[in-house]
């Protein structure tokens, strides 16, 4: 019986992955053999247009405190976005191997009733954390920070608004966002439903400081309230980036957890036959779940050095990273096994296109 129940669900799940890496690959072919009906620029005015993206990120991992180590494949996105006209968007995006399990991202449409504002249906981002915490192709490091792995799911079933305009000199955005709060893929019936908002000043070139809060309701036992945050800073090829957030739990269950990090890179323009740029990283990052002890129970110290393969398709970045761990009290987000909070050294081919 558990054998003929094991080949169901891994021939459904193959059947399923099989069926949309098929829709895929013939929108992928729409795209170049079509007429310009469908422009591969989504911004074009031309509709409906569609544009593809995807990551495949390749990792090897040295635990120096266990003497282990191991092969991944952490990422392997695609995803296909455009316009259907000039008021209607959709966006869908794959997991294919997020270490091994298969997900399904992004599902959503959006309308833009009036100039500025947008309105996101579906599964989405909820607006709380930052495409370069919790973004593949956008990420410092190899490894996510604390903030980006150990809050919250980055994606929920709902509706999210934005908003863009001008305070004065000050490019704003206002968004505001409505969810399940049952992660992704879980259309489930709720009383009580999660929400959260962020205002967003500045813009990514230059000083950008966004705050940010998310009230998470998942059942009785799990609720909590998530805010924070942060400031970057780029010119150039500089940016350095610091973020804080506390997620307090309104149960008895679980507990609370703070966390910072400050991290930052510069780009050395090279002139190789193998690579464009130099990419040398640093980051300092922290988490605590027990306020009343002294100091931050996990502290990291990340050294990365990248080189950036740039081309005119792919971007691709050969990078190699060292963490460093100072622990002050045992965490039970690291109780999974005993190599998460050992020193590390990663290996990471990161592929983007």
């Amino acid at each position: 019986m558990n054998f003929t129940t094991n080949y169901m669900n891994i021939t459904t799940y193959y059947m399923k992955a099989n069926y949309i890496v098929t829709i895929l690959i013939t929108l992928f072919l729409i795209q170049f053999t079509t007429a310009p009906a469908f422009a591969q620029d989504n911004d074009s005015d031309d509709f409906p247009n569609i544009s593809f993206d995807g990551t495949l990120k390749n990792k090897y991992e040295y635990a120096i405190d266990t003497n282990y180590s191991r092969f991944s494949v952490r990422n392997s996105r695609v995803g296909v976005k455009g316009n259907v006209n000039e008021f209607t968007g959709y966006r869908v995006q794959l997991e294919l191997s997020d270490e091994g399990e298969f997900k399904v991202l992004d599902l959503s449409g959006t309308i833009y009733p009036v100039d500025n504002l947008s309105l996101t249906l579906g599964q989405t981002g909820i607006p709380i954390f930052n495409s370069y915490i919790r973004t593949p192709g956008d990420m410092m490091f190899a490894n996510r920070a604390f903030i980006g792995k150990y809050f919250l799911s980055t994606r929920d079933l709902g509706v999210n608004a934005k908003y863009n305009f001008n305070m004065g000199a000050v490019p704003t955005k206002l968004e505001f966002g409505v969810y399940n709060g049952n992660a992704i893929n879980d259309p489930v019936w709720k009383r009580n439903l999660s929400y959260g908002g962020r205002v967003e000043l500045g813009n990514m070139k230059g000083l950008r400081f966004t705050a940010k809060f998310y009230d998470y309701l998942k059942n009785e036992e799990t609720h909590f309230f998530v805010y924070g945050t942060d400031l970057r800073y780029e010119i150039n090829n500089f940016k350095i980036e610091t973020e804080i957030m506390k997620k307090e739990s309104k149960t008895e269950f679980h507990n609370d957890l703070l966390s910072y990090y400050i991290q930052s890179a510069y780009r050395v323009p090279v002139k190789s036959k193998y690579f464009d740029s130099l990419l040398p990283a640093v980051r300092w990052d922290a988490v605590d779940e027990t306020p009343n002890e002294k100091g931050f129970d996990a502290n990291r110290l990340t050294i990365g050095m990248g080189l950036d393969l740039a081309g005119e398709t792919f971007n691709t970045l050969l990078r190699l990273d060292y963490e460093m761990y100072v622990m002050n009290n045992t965490m039970s987000i690291f109780s999974v096994n005993d190599h998460i909070d050992s020193d590390k050294i990663t290996l990471e081919l990161l592929l983007t296109f």
